[in-house]
């Protein structure tokens, strides 16, 4: 755990909080963080930008704080 958990943190150590929810389960915490990689920068028509602007707009829709 404090291998991926360093793999994952920013530059200060800290790690966000959609992926500490999976602190109990490392395999889930790392297949989220697979899956998000694979959303934001894999292979697509959409820009990085797009993406991100995606993003924001339906977390602003949810209410969601990230």
């Amino acid at each position: 755990m404090a291998a991926l958990h360093t793999r994952l943190a920013d530059a200060r150590g800290n790690l966000d909080n959609i992926l500490r929810i999976h602190s109990l389960n490392p395999p889930s915490m790392r297949h989220h963080y697979d899956l998000y990689r694979h959303l934001m920068a894999g292979p697509s028509p959409l820009s990085r930008v797009q993406r991100e602007m995606i993003a924001v707009s339906v977390s602003a829709e949810n209410d969601c704080f990230y």
